[in-house]
């Protein structure tokens, strides 16, 4: 609060209360003496020059001391060694049982630290299961797998109530949606109303039967399989399902020396279905995730790449070779699996670089083509390698 300067007894060109005003001179006459009386002091007659100025101001109040200097923010801690080490060991362990598919193992380690789902397409026969199964067995985590047929009904997948007959009453008797890694295979050969059962559970991590809401185990990741070949009697993904899944894994053909490793893995007595033989043991468990998700949670993202993110996902929506271009989760979903790729390559910051190394999984699902772009041979890859080359890169 400022000080105000205190009122002035005196006013200027007056006399104190109480006081007498003293009284001028005519011009026509001199002025009356004063009647007798005791004699005045002269200090009390005659005003103090001092008196007719205005009273000093009051001293100004001391300056305010400067502000301390904010505070620095805190600088983000470096991805943890030892949990990339751990994740690292996955992949060994991965490679234990299944040749190659490298890409399609980072793909699934991302997806777990994003807590997203995975859609896995390939032909018959490039261990598409046997990379699930053995995933879950260097995690620690458990693991269903339902076989999805065109007479598979949605209570087989959540679960339904169960009379008791012993007790007169229901009970939720849980279904195979109730794991940790939940393998769909060939989620396209089932109806719409099976494959929407699905919904819920992906997007809530829960399941609601007769009206009561179920939460799932954590983690939770469904990873859903199907051929890009026999389409006859399947039923295509609606493009509301396919957009929840975060990635669109392609696992190709080995290459010639990989399938030779395949064969003389087989030859030395290799058995698919005892993974314990084979050496595939737990390196890493449900804490190493959640302690990785804290941290890649904590990877910093510049507002020039979240505009390069943004200018990627708008370029598909005006690409003419597409009827559907990527929505804002998408877009979302772009910026998790970058920060994820980030994190795993011993970085607290994400650049450009992993936008661009991502931008491939995370939308090819997620695009539709023009029925002319299609006739021309135009594919949601080349799309997107066009959108990318035509983005300017933040520098």
């Amino acid at each position: 609060m400022t000080d105000h300067p205190a009122p002035n007894p005196w006013p200027q060109g007056g006399t104190p209360a109480g006081y007498p005003a003293p009284q001028p001179a005519g011009p026509e006459q001199p002025a009356t003496p004063p009647a007798p009386g005791p004699a005045q002091p002269a200090w009390e007659a005659q005003q103090p020059a001092w008196a007719q100025q205005p009273a000093p101001a009051a001293p100004a109040a001391p300056a305010a001391p400067p502000a301390p200097p904010a505070p620095a923010a805190p600088a983000v801690p470096e991805p943890s060694p030892e949990l990339r080490e751990a994740l690292g060991a996955v992949r060994t362990e991965v490679g234990r049982a299944v040749v190659g598919q490298d890409a399609a193992v980072t793909g699934l380690v991302i997806a777990l630290l994003c807590r997203g789902h995975v859609l896995l397409e390939g032909v018959p026969g490039v261990a598409k299961t046997l990379l699930v199964r053995t995933l879950s067995t260097a995690l620690d985590l458990d693991t269903k797998r339902v076989q999805f047929t065109p007479d598979l009904m949605p209570g087989d997948v959540t679960g339904s109530l169960v009379y008791d007959a012993r007790t007169a009453e229901f009970s939720f008797r849980e279904g195979p949606v109730f794991t940790n890694l939940m393998l769909a295979d060939e989620i396209n050969r089932t109806p719409p109303k099976t494959q929407a059962s699905l919904l819920e559970a992906m997007e809530e991590r829960q399941v609601s039967v007769d009206g009561t809401p179920r939460p799932l185990p954590s983690p939770f990741v469904v990873i859903a399989t199907q051929n890009p070949v026999e389409y006859e009697g399947t039923y295509p993904l609606p493009e509301a399902q396919l957009d929840r899944f975060l990635l669109k894994l392609t696992l190709p053909l080995p290459e010639r020396h990989e399938e030779i490793e395949v064969l003389a893995r087989h030859a030395a007595g290799f058995d698919p279905r005892d993974l314990a033989r084979a050496g595939v043991r737990p390196v890493a468990g449900k804490d190493v995730l959640e302690r990785a998700r804290e941290e890649v949670a904590r990877v910093q993202v510049a507002p020039e790449v979240l505009g390069y993110v943004v200018d990627v996902v708008r370029g598909t929506r005006q690409s003419p070779s597409l009827s559907l271009g990527v929505s804002p989760r998408g877009a979302t979903a772009l910026l998790a699996t970058a920060r994820a790729w980030a994190w795993l390559q011993g970085r607290s910051y994400v650049t450009p670089d992993d936008v661009k190394a991502l931008a491939h999984p995370t939308l090819r699902h997620r695009v539709q083509l023009r029925a002319e772009a299609e006739l021309e041979g135009v594919t949601a890859e080349s799309v997107l390698d066009t959108v990318l080359a035509s983005v300017p890169v933040p520098r």
